[in-house]
């Protein structure tokens, strides 16, 4: 069953996070988002939604 990435538009505390992003990436960011949605606001889901249904099993290699 494939999950469906949904925007919401809530707000929590945060905390400030410098992360570099390749270019083809945040083109494909800015035009999936749409309007009404800051970048940071739909990274944070996208980053929540990719905890939240993750493999139990973390692989702790990394190539």
């Amino acid at each position: 069953m494939r999950m469906v990435f949904q925007i919401k538009l809530n707000r929590k505390e945060t905390e400030n996070k410098t992360i570099r992003f390749p270019i083809s990436l945040l083109e494909r960011i800015d035009n999936t988002k749409g309007d009404g949605i800051t970048f940071s606001r739909f990274v944070i889901q996208a980053c929540e939604y990719a905890l939240d249904n993750m493999e139990t099993t973390v692989d702790a290699t990394f190539e």
